[in-house]
């Protein structure tokens, strides 16, 4: 009896120890399968679902569209979920996806850093613009110029320039010429040199008489 419990005990301390193992080995394996970032993306819309992530530690998730915002850089605990809507684009467009563990470590990488390129949707599309025919310049004549005429410039002298006199001419001078008054009196003097000539010949013919 005693043989048969031992055995039991045996049996019973190794398939716990078995048991031990294989719960330590699933601890120990869940970092490694936790973790799912999962994301889609269609013309007009971005879905992300992150789960099994460490709620103690500080995640982030960012997503962006050619290089601009869809969704800033958002924190979060154990999981994630988020549906965003794209804008309306005519060309296909770039999106990126951006996920931070906060216990990633050089072992053990949880991060996620990855784009897609999504077209647009049906009768969103555009023609790509075509570029119009380069039209030479046209090259009008030029007008052509009367050449301007050179008025020759009027000499100037360097000797100085004499004013005329401006002083009053003295009005007492000799008349040294004719007058229009000269006949006038040339008659004066011979009416008085004859009425001298009448009185000296009266006087001697009273002298005459009286002797």
């Amino acid at each position: 009896m005693q043989i048969k419990h031992n055995g039991r005990v045996r049996t019973g301390a190794i398939a716990a120890v078995s048991f031990a193992a294989l719960v330590g080995t699933g601890v120990l394996a869940t970092p490694a399968s936790a973790h799912t970032p999962a994301w889609t993306v269609t013309c007009d819309k971005v879905t992300v679902d992150l789960t099994q992530y460490n709620r103690k530690v500080e995640n982030t998730v960012t997503i962006t569209v050619d290089g601009k915002d869809l969704l800033a850089t958002t924190t979060f605990k154990s999981s994630f979920h988020k549906t965003l809507e794209l804008a309306k684009h005519g060309q296909p467009v770039s999106v990126h996806l951006v996920v931070k563990a906060g216990d990633t470590t050089p072992k053990h990488n949880f991060d996620k850093d990855e784009t897609q390129t999504v077209k647009p949707c049906e009768g969103d599309e555009t023609t790509p613009p075509t570029t119009p025919p380069t039209v030479p310049p046209t090259t009008v004549p030029a007008t052509p110029t009367t050449p301007a005429t050179t008025v020759p410039a009027t000499p100037t002298s360097s000797a100085p320039v004499v004013k005329p006199s401006q002083s009053t001419p003295p009005t007492n001078l000799a008349e040294t010429g004719g007058s229009s008054s000269t006949p006038i009196i040339g008659g004066i003097a011979a009416a008085v040199v004859a009425a001298g000539a009448g009185l000296l010949f009266m006087n001697r013919k009273r002298r005459s008489s009286h002797s």
